[in-house]
């Protein structure tokens, strides 16, 4: 099924080398798979300014809007803009009604991921497995149709309020889905700025309450076939102060992957405790978009404001670290005058960043990665990241 692209990715001219690298994507025989997931379809948002949202991911994440729904099309509850980088699709959604459910939504959760919206190619058949194993069909299958041909649709609830709407678009040429109209911006970004910041969506990682990680890998593993990728626990994932646990599972092609975390005991709160407290529950707790030139990628979003977590001196001037990584496309030192961080596996290596929170609550924020062979998550970066998000925790009184 690797011959197989994502209109997105189509859309975006990327090939499958190029995903190959930036999203370690593998051979995969669909077959006989009784959920098959093609891939990501969207990232659905509900934020509390859909209008001001969409701009900054147009102006900080060098986004395009494609696509537009609100009042002004008939769509009297929210507004909802439809921005794309490469192959990666957000969907921003705000209330505009009084009583829309999207700012009951809000209220709850703040700025926060709603639906990881997946493409697959049969609908009907993933919703026969998901009902077999006793997932909860929040909206079963069924058509919206326009002139541009008919998209088929159904979703299941995952953890919290989180959804996955699956998405077949084989039957439609349009531009989002029906009720959307095409959108342009005004906005105009500044000579000389980098067309694309980011290629592709990697991961999503979901933070889940203690005691029901594995109860949401084997939701994977039953429902949907997912298989279990890398676990890390014990000293792998812990700081002097707090830890937690996580598992990874992947669709058949790994281009969807879903790290989970949940807190463990520890003498302080972790972020996982923090994330949990100011979301009102479990949620997607970073996205992690896959670059292949994360240095520009950096020095463009640092230019904007986006404010990126430290790393201190002793990273990147640690012998075992230089020793473990070897040779990487870029010195050690342009790699520590933006805080990215390194790992290395038996594959290959990995580049990473993370930011800080991008709204008011510390719940969500995003990561850069540029993979070359790696499969992994940066496990040898892990402490190094805790300890910078302890430090942001310690400043918001939260730790």
């Amino acid at each position: 099924m690797t011959d197989v692209l994502t209109g997105e990715e189509k859309l975006a001219r990327l090939d499958l080398g190029q995903l190959q690298q930036l999203v370690g994507l593998v051979e995969y025989d669909a077959s006989a798979d009784p959920f098959p997931v093609t891939g990501w379809d969207a990232v659905v948002w509900v934020v509390g300014n859909a209008t001001q949202t969409a701009l900054f991911y147009q102006s900080v994440f060098g986004m395009d809007l494609v696509a537009y729904a609100g009042p002004e099309t008939g769509q009297r509850d929210h507004k909802a803009y439809v921005l794309t980088s490469g192959a990666c699709r957000f969907v921003v959604l705000g209330g505009v009604a009084p009583d829309s459910p999207l700012l009951d939504h809000h209220r709850r959760h703040g700025d926060g991921v709603v639906d990881i919206s997946l493409e697959v190619p049969d609908v009907d058949r993933c919703i026969r497995q998901a009902r077999a194993q006793g997932a909860t069909i929040v909206a079963e299958a069924h058509d919206l149709t326009d002139e541009h041909g008919t998209v088929r649709l159904a979703t299941l609830q995952a953890y919290g309020d989180t959804v996955h709407t699956l998405v077949d678009r084989s039957r439609y040429d349009g531009i989002y889905l029906p009720g959307y109209v095409e959108r342009s911006s005004t906005y105009r970004r500044r000579t000389a700025a980098p067309r694309r910041l980011f290629q592709a969506l990697d991961h999503v990682v979901g933070n889940v309450e203690l005691g029901r990680m594995d109860d949401w890998v084997a939701f994977y593993n039953r429902v949907m076939g997912f298989t279990n990728l890398a676990e890390f626990i014990g000293d792998d994932i812990a700081t002097d102060y707090s830890a937690l646990m996580s598992k990874v599972v992947a669709n058949g092609n790994h281009r969807v992957k879903f790290p989970l975390n949940e807190p463990a005991v520890a003498r302080r709160k972790s972020q996982i405790d923090e994330f949990l407290e100011f979301y009102g529950g479990p949620g997607a707790q970073h996205l992690a978009l896959a670059t292949n030139d994360i240095l520009a990628t950096v020095d463009a979003m640092r230019a904007e404001g986006v404010e990126f977590l430290d790393t201190p001196d002793s990273y990147y001037n640690d012998p075992q670290l230089r020793a473990r990584i070897g040779e990487v496309r870029v010195p050690i030192d342009e790699l520590h005058a933006r805080g990215i961080l390194v790992d290395r596996d038996e594959d290959g290596y990995l580049l990473q960043v993370f930011t800080k929170p991008i709204g008011d609550r510390p719940t969500v924020f995003f990561e850069l990665i540029e993979r070359h062979g790696s499969l992994g998550f940066g496990k040898g970066n892990f402490k190094a990241l805790f300890e910078a998000i302890e430090r942001e925790q310690e400043r918001r009184g939260n730790l």
